[in-house]
Protein backbone atom coordinates (compact mmCIF):
# COMPACT_ATOMS: atom_id res chain seq x y z
CA UNK A 1 0.00 0.00 0.00
CA UNK A 2 1.56 3.06 -0.96
CA UNK A 3 1.29 6.64 0.87
CA UNK A 4 -1.14 7.79 -2.12
CA UNK A 5 -3.44 5.40 -1.05
CA UNK A 6 -3.20 5.69 2.81
CA UNK A 7 -3.99 9.19 2.26
CA UNK A 8 -7.12 8.60 -0.46
CA UNK A 9 -8.95 6.16 2.43
CA UNK A 10 -8.07 9.11 4.93
CA UNK A 11 -9.42 11.35 2.41
CA UNK A 12 -12.72 9.56 1.78
CA UNK A 13 -13.75 9.11 5.50
CA UNK A 14 -12.93 13.21 5.37
CA UNK A 15 -15.43 13.65 2.28
CA UNK A 16 -18.35 10.98 4.57
CA UNK A 17 -17.57 13.18 7.83
CA UNK A 18 -18.16 16.32 5.98
CA UNK A 19 -21.18 15.23 3.83
CA UNK A 20 -22.75 13.90 7.19
CA UNK A 21 -22.06 17.07 8.84
CA UNK A 22 -24.23 19.51 6.31
CA UNK A 23 -27.48 17.97 7.56
CA UNK A 24 -27.36 20.25 10.70
CA UNK A 25 -25.43 23.01 8.75
CA UNK A 26 -28.30 23.43 6.39
CA UNK A 27 -31.44 22.71 8.00
CA UNK A 28 -32.03 26.24 8.73
CA UNK A 29 -30.04 28.23 6.00
CA UNK A 30 -33.40 26.32 4.29
CA UNK A 31 -36.15 29.45 5.46
CA UNK A 32 -33.47 31.63 3.61
CA UNK A 33 -33.00 30.37 0.03
CA UNK A 34 -34.28 27.84 -2.60
CA UNK A 35 -32.51 24.49 -2.00
CA UNK A 36 -32.49 24.45 -5.97
CA UNK A 37 -31.03 28.06 -6.04
CA UNK A 38 -28.64 27.01 -3.30
CA UNK A 39 -27.45 24.43 -5.53
CA UNK A 40 -26.71 26.42 -8.12
CA UNK A 41 -24.94 28.85 -6.19
CA UNK A 42 -22.88 26.60 -4.61
CA UNK A 43 -21.12 24.51 -7.50
CA UNK A 44 -20.98 28.46 -9.12
CA UNK A 45 -18.73 29.35 -6.16
CA UNK A 46 -16.77 26.32 -6.05
CA UNK A 47 -15.74 26.38 -9.89
CA UNK A 48 -15.28 30.25 -9.64
CA UNK A 49 -12.51 29.49 -6.57
CA UNK A 50 -10.70 26.44 -9.22
CA UNK A 51 -10.93 28.84 -11.92
CA UNK A 52 -7.52 30.41 -11.75
CA UNK A 53 -6.27 27.11 -11.58
CA UNK A 54 -7.61 25.61 -14.94
CA UNK A 55 -6.84 28.51 -16.96
CA UNK A 56 -3.53 27.90 -16.44
CA UNK A 57 -4.09 24.71 -17.87
CA UNK A 58 -2.60 24.58 -21.88
CA UNK A 59 -6.48 23.93 -23.46
CA UNK A 60 -9.38 25.23 -21.23
CA UNK A 61 -12.00 22.59 -22.66
CA UNK A 62 -9.89 19.83 -21.60
CA UNK A 63 -12.38 16.65 -20.24
CA UNK A 64 -15.57 18.62 -20.67
CA UNK A 65 -17.26 15.72 -22.55
CA UNK A 66 -16.51 13.67 -19.58
CA UNK A 67 -17.22 16.63 -16.77
CA UNK A 68 -20.65 16.65 -18.86
CA UNK A 69 -21.53 12.89 -17.78
CA UNK A 70 -20.61 13.58 -14.45
CA UNK A 71 -22.09 16.48 -13.94
CA UNK A 72 -25.69 15.12 -15.41
CA UNK A 73 -25.50 12.37 -12.58
CA UNK A 74 -24.38 14.86 -9.74
CA UNK A 75 -27.36 17.05 -10.79
CA UNK A 76 -29.47 14.21 -10.70
CA UNK A 77 -28.48 13.52 -7.32
CA UNK A 78 -29.08 16.71 -5.89
CA UNK A 79 -31.75 18.03 -7.48
CA UNK A 80 -34.38 14.47 -7.24
CA UNK A 81 -33.18 13.95 -3.41
CA UNK A 82 -34.43 17.74 -2.86
CA UNK A 83 -37.09 17.62 -4.88
CA UNK A 84 -38.08 14.40 -2.96
CA UNK A 85 -37.95 15.83 0.33
CA UNK A 86 -41.00 18.39 -0.31
CA UNK A 87 -42.98 14.89 -0.49
CA UNK A 88 -41.20 12.11 1.77
CA UNK A 89 -39.91 12.23 5.26
CA UNK A 90 -36.73 12.87 5.96
CA UNK A 91 -35.88 9.37 6.98
CA UNK A 92 -36.96 8.30 4.21
CA UNK A 93 -35.12 10.45 1.95
CA UNK A 94 -31.64 9.42 4.01
CA UNK A 95 -32.48 5.81 3.87
CA UNK A 96 -33.36 5.46 0.28
CA UNK A 97 -30.56 7.71 -0.73
CA UNK A 98 -28.09 5.32 1.09
CA UNK A 99 -29.35 1.70 -1.08
CA UNK A 100 -26.74 3.85 -3.84
CA UNK A 101 -24.61 0.98 -2.28
CA UNK A 102 -26.64 -2.01 -3.31
CA UNK A 103 -26.65 -0.39 -7.16
CA UNK A 104 -23.04 -0.17 -7.17
CA UNK A 105 -22.41 -4.05 -7.79
CA UNK A 106 -25.60 -3.94 -10.13
CA UNK A 107 -24.08 -1.33 -12.80
CA UNK A 108 -20.73 -2.42 -12.08
CA UNK A 109 -22.12 -5.68 -13.88
CA UNK A 110 -24.14 -4.35 -16.18
CA UNK A 111 -21.38 -1.80 -17.26
CA UNK A 112 -18.36 -4.07 -16.51
CA UNK A 113 -19.88 -7.91 -16.66
CA UNK A 114 -18.30 -8.01 -12.67
CA UNK A 115 -19.68 -10.00 -10.71
CA UNK A 116 -19.62 -9.03 -6.92
CA UNK A 117 -17.75 -11.06 -4.50
CA UNK A 118 -19.28 -12.57 -1.32
CA UNK A 119 -17.95 -10.16 1.11
CA UNK A 120 -19.05 -7.61 -1.20
CA UNK A 121 -22.57 -9.03 -1.01
CA UNK A 122 -22.89 -9.47 1.94
CA UNK A 123 -21.75 -5.88 2.96
CA UNK A 124 -24.14 -4.66 1.26
CA UNK A 125 -26.46 -6.50 2.76
CA UNK A 126 -25.58 -6.09 6.49
CA UNK A 127 -25.03 -1.62 5.80
CA UNK A 128 -28.18 -1.38 4.40
CA UNK A 129 -29.17 -3.04 7.37
CA UNK A 130 -27.39 -0.47 9.52
CA UNK A 131 -29.10 2.14 7.52
CA UNK A 132 -33.01 0.75 8.34
CA UNK A 133 -32.16 1.01 12.05
CA UNK A 134 -30.28 4.41 11.93
CA UNK A 135 -32.65 5.99 9.57
CA UNK A 136 -36.05 3.99 10.34
CA UNK A 137 -36.15 2.63 7.55
CA UNK A 138 -39.31 3.53 4.74
CA UNK A 139 -42.54 4.48 5.87
CA UNK A 140 -45.71 4.73 3.36
CA UNK A 141 -44.03 5.24 -0.49
CA UNK A 142 -45.16 7.83 -2.28
CA UNK A 143 -43.68 10.30 -5.74
CA UNK A 144 -41.22 11.52 -3.19
CA UNK A 145 -39.93 8.20 -2.35
CA UNK A 146 -39.19 7.13 -5.96
CA UNK A 147 -37.59 10.59 -6.77
CA UNK A 148 -35.03 9.49 -3.90
CA UNK A 149 -34.44 6.41 -5.53
CA UNK A 150 -33.36 7.85 -8.77
CA UNK A 151 -31.14 9.96 -6.76
CA UNK A 152 -29.63 6.97 -4.88
CA UNK A 153 -29.08 5.49 -8.80
CA UNK A 154 -27.27 8.85 -9.71
CA UNK A 155 -25.25 8.39 -6.63
CA UNK A 156 -23.98 5.27 -7.68
CA UNK A 157 -23.52 6.22 -11.81
CA UNK A 158 -21.32 9.06 -10.70
CA UNK A 159 -19.15 6.90 -8.63
CA UNK A 160 -18.70 4.62 -11.31
CA UNK A 161 -17.91 7.07 -14.14
CA UNK A 162 -15.51 9.07 -11.86
CA UNK A 163 -13.88 6.01 -11.17
CA UNK A 164 -13.42 5.16 -15.25
CA UNK A 165 -12.59 8.90 -15.87
CA UNK A 166 -9.66 9.25 -13.25
CA UNK A 167 -8.17 5.67 -13.65
CA UNK A 168 -7.60 7.02 -16.72
CA UNK A 169 -5.24 10.03 -15.74
CA UNK A 170 -7.61 12.44 -16.93
CA UNK A 171 -6.77 16.25 -15.07
CA UNK A 172 -8.93 15.90 -12.09
CA UNK A 173 -9.44 20.22 -11.32
CA UNK A 174 -10.68 20.30 -14.71
CA UNK A 175 -12.72 17.43 -14.15
CA UNK A 176 -14.03 19.07 -11.15
CA UNK A 177 -14.31 22.76 -12.67
CA UNK A 178 -16.51 21.88 -15.53
CA UNK A 179 -18.75 19.28 -13.49
CA UNK A 180 -19.30 22.33 -10.58
CA UNK A 181 -20.05 24.76 -13.42
CA UNK A 182 -22.45 22.44 -15.37
CA UNK A 183 -24.33 21.24 -12.14
CA UNK A 184 -24.57 24.97 -11.53
CA UNK A 185 -26.19 25.86 -15.06
CA UNK A 186 -28.57 22.70 -14.92
CA UNK A 187 -29.97 23.78 -11.15
CA UNK A 188 -30.22 27.53 -12.31
CA UNK A 189 -32.15 26.74 -15.54
CA UNK A 190 -34.75 24.56 -13.23
CA UNK A 191 -34.90 27.09 -10.59
CA UNK A 192 -35.85 29.51 -13.27
CA UNK A 193 -38.31 27.20 -15.10
CA UNK A 194 -39.87 26.54 -12.06
CA UNK A 195 -40.34 30.13 -10.70
CA UNK A 196 -38.30 29.89 -8.04
CA UNK A 197 -37.14 32.80 -5.89
CA UNK A 198 -33.94 33.55 -6.61
CA UNK A 199 -32.78 35.28 -3.38
CA UNK A 200 -31.02 34.59 -0.36
CA UNK A 201 -32.96 36.93 2.36
CA UNK A 202 -30.30 36.25 5.34
CA UNK A 203 -26.37 36.71 5.84
CA UNK A 204 -26.73 33.32 7.50
CA UNK A 205 -28.20 32.19 4.20
CA UNK A 206 -24.86 33.42 2.34
CA UNK A 207 -22.69 32.17 5.40
CA UNK A 208 -24.20 28.19 4.84
CA UNK A 209 -23.63 28.70 0.90
CA UNK A 210 -19.89 29.64 1.04
CA UNK A 211 -19.55 26.58 3.72
CA UNK A 212 -21.16 24.50 1.31
CA UNK A 213 -19.20 25.58 -0.99
CA UNK A 214 -15.82 25.23 0.12
CA UNK A 215 -16.36 22.37 2.02
CA UNK A 216 -18.55 19.57 0.95
CA UNK A 217 -18.28 20.63 -2.81
CA UNK A 218 -15.16 21.68 -3.64
CA UNK A 219 -12.65 20.20 -1.57
CA UNK A 220 -14.95 17.06 -0.38
CA UNK A 221 -15.94 16.30 -4.36
CA UNK A 222 -11.98 17.22 -5.25
CA UNK A 223 -10.50 14.78 -2.51
CA UNK A 224 -13.05 12.53 -3.83
CA UNK A 225 -12.01 12.44 -7.37
CA UNK A 226 -8.46 12.15 -6.55
CA UNK A 227 -9.10 9.25 -3.82
CA UNK A 228 -10.42 7.01 -6.04
CA UNK A 229 -7.40 6.91 -8.04
CA UNK A 230 -6.52 4.16 -5.54
CA UNK A 231 -9.70 2.35 -4.85
CA UNK A 232 -12.58 0.67 -6.59
CA UNK A 233 -16.04 1.88 -6.70
CA UNK A 234 -17.88 -0.38 -4.37
CA UNK A 235 -14.43 0.11 -1.33
CA UNK A 236 -15.57 4.19 -1.97
CA UNK A 237 -19.27 3.67 -1.77
CA UNK A 238 -19.09 1.26 1.31
CA UNK A 239 -16.95 4.66 3.13
CA UNK A 240 -19.47 7.01 1.80
CA UNK A 241 -22.37 4.89 3.89
CA UNK A 242 -20.71 6.33 7.08
CA UNK A 243 -22.17 9.56 5.49
CA UNK A 244 -25.68 8.80 7.83
CA UNK A 245 -23.68 7.52 10.69
CA UNK A 246 -21.44 11.57 10.95
CA UNK A 247 -25.17 12.72 10.30
CA UNK A 248 -26.79 11.15 13.18
CA UNK A 249 -23.68 11.99 15.19
CA UNK A 250 -23.54 15.44 14.54
CA UNK A 251 -27.53 15.80 15.12
CA UNK A 252 -26.75 13.87 18.54
CA UNK A 253 -24.22 16.46 19.42
CA UNK A 254 -24.17 19.74 17.83
CA UNK A 255 -27.93 19.70 17.12
CA UNK A 256 -29.10 19.27 20.57
CA UNK A 257 -30.93 15.63 19.31
CA UNK A 258 -31.90 12.56 21.54
CA UNK A 259 -29.63 9.59 21.52
CA UNK A 260 -31.38 6.74 20.17
CA UNK A 261 -29.33 3.56 20.92
CA UNK A 262 -31.68 1.60 17.71
CA UNK A 263 -29.62 4.25 15.21
CA UNK A 264 -26.38 3.56 17.54
CA UNK A 265 -27.19 0.21 16.62
CA UNK A 266 -27.68 1.04 12.87
CA UNK A 267 -24.05 2.91 12.80
CA UNK A 268 -22.33 -0.05 14.46
CA UNK A 269 -23.92 -2.05 11.17
CA UNK A 270 -22.39 0.10 8.86
CA UNK A 271 -19.24 0.35 10.39
CA UNK A 272 -19.33 -3.78 10.50
CA UNK A 273 -20.10 -3.31 6.45
CA UNK A 274 -17.10 -1.80 5.92
CA UNK A 275 -15.11 -4.44 8.09
CA UNK A 276 -16.56 -7.28 5.92
CA UNK A 277 -15.48 -5.77 2.62
CA UNK A 278 -11.85 -5.45 3.93
CA UNK A 279 -11.67 -8.86 5.77
CA UNK A 280 -13.13 -10.32 2.08
CA UNK A 281 -9.95 -8.49 0.38
CA UNK A 282 -7.44 -9.58 3.21
CA UNK A 283 -8.61 -13.30 2.63
CA UNK A 284 -8.53 -13.16 -1.12
CA UNK A 285 -5.04 -11.66 -0.56
CA UNK A 286 -3.73 -14.10 1.67
CA UNK A 287 -5.28 -16.91 -0.42
CA UNK A 288 -3.64 -15.41 -3.59
CA UNK A 289 -0.24 -15.47 -1.31
CA UNK A 290 -0.63 -19.09 -0.16
CA UNK A 291 -1.10 -20.17 -4.09
CA UNK A 292 1.95 -18.60 -5.18
CA UNK A 293 4.10 -19.80 -2.59
CA UNK A 294 2.98 -22.99 -3.38
CA UNK A 295 0.79 -23.75 0.39
CA UNK A 296 -2.08 -25.80 -0.10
Amino acid sequence: MTFGKKFSEIGLFYCAFIWGSTFVVTKGALAAVDPVVMVAIRFFISALVLLPFVLKEKSFFNHLKEAAVLSFFLAALYVTQTVGLLYTTASNSGFITGLFIMFIPLFLFFLKGKRPSTPEALSSLVAVAGMWFLTGGVAGINKGDWLTLIAAMSYSAHLIFTDKYVKANYNVTQLAFHQFWLVGVIALAIALFSGSDMGVKTANGWLVIVFLALFPTLSAFFIQMNAQRYSDPFKVGIIFTLEPVFAALFAWTAGGEEFVSVKAFGGFLIFSAMLISEFGKIKSRFSGFSALSGKK
